[in-house]
């Protein structure tokens, strides 16, 4: 069970789903009216309604209950693995894979897949859900995948993931002719305020977001970049390029419906991951090689250009 405390300042008015949809932005505003309905929202000690019109000063308390986990099984699922130790294990992760099981997807993750091939040596930190993930790609994203073994491992790398050093390096196709060599893109990530299965700049309620972007090659009407995350927001990329205009080929969600050619989501790959390796404190760096659809897609658009 997880206590969420917040005093309105400018919020007067508004009402109290919305208010805090936008302070618990992990949480679904229907998942939210659901908690008031069961009675595990209060403002000033007191139960409300999900019509209640917020107040200034308001001390709003909402109660997050613990969810109920199904038993995560191990699976006998082959990994490309590019390297392991005592410590960590580094997998290079196919298009399609889920990383931790979430709704609708409790078998044929990566989770399952490294809890067979770990059996009981992975962290515990994140619980059953996610044992041994430090941090996580989205389902069509290939590439570079850090898994720790232990709880000593997590921590360091964790902490190194919050410090932002280490080093992530995604290869990625996108629309349109990127003219400069090199680029930046600040901005802001937080939760679409109307979708919000997606992601957005939100410049209100969003995080501190930066991605250094390169060219590799140009094709006239797509270009091939290199990106480094200085963050890692949940869909940083795939927001940040559609944000200047060029979003990510096959990436249905921030980009055009439809794509011309035939591909299974974003063209984006988690291609170099550098860190500081937990036990020995040397640096390592590992390069997943660009998987089979995407090098015909460039032989495809070099042939073309």
């Amino acid at each position: 069970m997880q206590i969420k405390e917040f005093q309105s300042e400018e919020n007067a008015g508004e009402r109290i789903d919305k208010f805090l949809t936008e302070k618990v932005p992990e949480l679904s505003r229907s998942y939210i009216q659901k908690l008031i309905k069961e009675k595990n929202v209060k403002v000033n000690s007191t139960v409300i309604k999900s019509n209640y019109k917020v107040a200034k000063g308001d001390q709003i308390q909402i109660t997050i209950p613990d969810l109920t986990e199904p038993d995560i099984l191990p699976e006998n699922i082959p990994l490309d693995i590019l390297y392991e130790d005592d410590d960590i294990l580094v997998v290079n992760k196919p298009k399609g894979m889920v990383v931790h099981p979430a709704a609708g997807h409790y078998t044929g993750t990566l989770v399952n897949a490294i809890m067979y091939h770990c059996k009981d040596r992975l962290s515990g930190i994140n619980g059953v859900m996610r044992p041994g993930i430090v941090h996580r790609i989205d389902m069509d994203t290939t590439g570079s995948l850090l898994v720790c073994k232990n709880d000593t491992a997590h921590q360091i790398l964790a902490e190194q993931l919050k410090e932002h050093s280490i080093k992530r390096i995604y290869h990625a196709i996108v629309h349109g002719n990127i003219k400069e060599d090199s680029g930046i893109v600040n901005a802001p990530i937080g939760r679409h305020p109307i979708d919000r299965k997606k992601m957005s700049i939100n410049e209100k309620n969003g995080r501190n977001a930066v991605t250094h972007y390169r060219v590799l090659e140009r094709f006239g009407e797509y270009t091939y970049i290199a990106c480094e995350l200085e963050t890692g927001r949940t869909h940083q990329i795939r927001v940040h390029m559609a944000s200047i205009h060029h979003p990510l080929l096959g990436d249905c969600v921030y980009g055009p419906a439809k794509c011309p050619w035939t591909l299974q989501g974003q063209t984006l790959h988690a291609k170099i991951l550098g860190i500081i390796h937990p036990r020995t404190g040397k640096y390592m760096e590992f390069d997943a090689p660009l998987p089979e659809y995407f090098e015909n897609l460039l032989k495809k658009l070099r042939k073309m250009s």
